[in-house]
């Protein structure tokens, strides 16, 4: 049987990462416009505002940090489409370690140059998950490097977990939390996180419905792989959902949805005029979900909140998104 990671352990990486991660705020929006919000009680965790730009910080980070000072060394090497990438490169920055990020040929430029601004190596392999771990284990083995993979690790899942902890001492009156799904790392730490903690409080994830790899492997039984993946969130197309990452859902998760690309876009434009928040389509996905849905708690004094998981969009492409250009 698969071993869980227990809150213990999320605990020990809460601490471990206190002085690098940003305690990121919990925001209601209160124009008029944002009624919805209000009367359904929405809450906007805001990963956005962390270091690197995103929650990824958090895992990256408690993973590097628990190598010998030997690994740290050699250096450390992930496959991402970004996200991870930037934060593995600040990371091993901050840890004196040398960092060698794979990432697909179609990166977002910005998070190529931001990987490479942290001092990072930046290789490029095909346009999935699977092609880009391939190179990077290719590499490790060549250099001598450790592989710090993006999702499915006790020590990512762990770092991930802090924001549910967060989450909890922000709000303990908290009903529901939705939080986005790709390998599943981020939901796999905050549901194990919350539920550990206060088993009453819903956690619904969010996958694009043009990766909806978690959506297929529930109904499987197993992690399954998808033949292909699209969409206008690029760090939500993992192909495969990890087996570590698998298990904290089926044990955590009340409800998996979908929201397809207008519904994101949609939402990314409601946070920009709303919410006055710039954030990637991977991050806006929960609040599309939020929004359409019925309320999951009794409006703002048992409230639910979604997690924006990321900010990090290229100003071309924002502005394609924002005008409907896309």
């Amino acid at each position: 049987m698969t071993e869980l990671v227990s809150l213990d352990i999320i605990r020990d990486a809460a601490r471990r990462i206190r002085d690098v991660a940003v305690v990121t705020p919990l925001l209601e929006v209160r124009d008029d416009p944002a009624e919805r919000a209000r009367r359904t009680g929405l809450l906007l965790k805001c990963e956005n505002l962390q270091a690197s730009g995103a929650f990824k910080i958090r895992g990256a980070y408690n993973m590097v940090a628990q190598l010998s000072p030997e690994e740290r060394e050699r250096g450390v090497i992930t496959y991402s489409s970004g996200n991870h990438g930037l934060a593995l490169a600040l990371a091993a920055r901050l840890l004196g370690a040398p960092a060698v990020i794979v990432m697909p040929t179609k990166a977002s430029p910005v998070k190529v140059d931001g990987a490479r601004r942290f001092g990072a190596e930046v290789l490029f392999e095909g346009t999935t998950t699977l092609e880009r771990k391939a190179r990077a284990e290719v590499e490790a083995k060549a250099r001598g490097l450790t592989i710090v993979p993006p999702f499915d690790h006790e020590w990512i899942i762990a770092g991930q977990g802090t924001m549910g902890l967060e989450i909890l001492a922000q709000c303990p009156t908290l009903a529901a939390v939705y939080v986005q799904m790709s390998g599943g790392g981020l939901i796999s730490g905050v549901s194990a996180a919350i539920k550990q903690s206060k088993p009453s409080v819903r956690i619904i994830g969010v996958e694009a419905a043009g990766a909806a790899r978690m959506t297929a492997s529930l109904k499987a039984g197993r992690p399954v792989t998808l033949e292909k993946v699209s969409g206008v969130a690029d760090g939500l197309l993992a192909v495969r959902p990890g087996d570590l990452t698998f298990a904290h859902v089926k044990a955590f998760v009340d409800e998996v949805v979908t929201v397809d690309d207008a519904g994101i876009l949609d939402a990314l434009r409601w946070l920009f005029e709303r919410a006055k928040l710039v954030v990637e389509p991977s991050g806006a996905i929960t609040v599309a979900a939020a929004l359409k849905r019925a309320p999951e708690g009794d409006g703002p004094d048992h409230p639910t909140v979604a997690v924006l998981s990321g900010g990090n969009v290229a100003a071309g492409d924002y502005a394609r998104y924002l005008t409907g250009s896309e």
